[in-house]
């Protein structure tokens, strides 16, 4: 059992502490720049939450982006800081879940909400994004990355990049082929996520074609801004 939660230790998945340093502000931990990389991530969630309630979907896809690019590098920005200490790593953890669970799972759920003009019929895929979401990053948080390096199921930030390129379309399709096509990208979503297979864990050129993603996608959806607000 020892061996076992040394070795969940030692993947980042799990960690216990038996006391709060003394006088120490839980606050003390945002000073920790990968943290506060995660934290930006998660403002950048909720504006794109707000941004698509209030209809201005291009905007909103301009924020989970870029909330998806902090969320892919907070992880190597902490692996490249010397001397960190463990209790930020862990504190980074569990503060990375939760923003993923925003920005993945539950802005996508509002997104599909307001796409389907708030209608009954588009609850059950809101509801099955997020507890999918939910049972990924719990899964993730127990047993982290297996021996070679890969998840289990799509990894929730994915769900970002998915979402974003759906929305590539939007306001050139009809409506209702769109609304069509956005339910089914979100239950296809939440399928990967909980499904039972390996994906390899990005590394190298993966994070040059995501700024590239990014940069891209944010001029496209700044020059749409005016027609996917309508």
């Amino acid at each position: 059992m020892k061996h076992d939660e040394t070795r969940l230790r030692d993947r980042g998945a799990l960690a216990r502490f038996d006391a709060q340093p003394r006088g120490q502000s839980m606050l003390w931990f945002v000073r920790d720049l990968p943290n506060a990389i995660t934290l930006a991530g998660l403002v950048l969630s909720l504006l794109a939450i707000f941004w698509a309630v209030t209809g201005m979907y291009a905007a909103a896809m301009v924020a989970l982006l870029w909330a998806s690019l902090f969320d892919w590098f907070d992880g190597p920005v902490a692996k490249r800081m010397a001397n960190r200490p463990e209790e930020s790593h862990a504190f980074g953890v569990q503060l990375d879940s939760f923003s993923d669970l925003v920005s993945s799972s539950v802005a996508p759920a509002i997104i599909l909400l307001g796409i389907g003009e708030w209608s009954a019929w588009y609850l059950p895929g809101a509801i099955l994004i997020v507890m999918a979401g939910v049972i990924r990053l719990s899964f993730f948080n127990v047993y982290g990355l297996s021996s070679d390096q890969s998840y289990q199921g799509l990894p929730v930030p994915a769900n970002t990049i998915l979402l974003t390129s759906v929305f590539l379309v939007y306001g050139l399709v009809d409506m209702r082929l769109f609304q069509t096509l956005l339910y089914a990208s979100m239950l296809l979503m939440a399928t990967l996520n909980v499904a039972h297979f390996r994906f390899p864990k990005p590394r190298g050129g993966w994070y040059a074609a995501i700024v590239v993603y990014t940069l891209v996608l944010t001029l496209f959806y700044a020059w749409r801004m005016p027609l996917a607000s309508q």
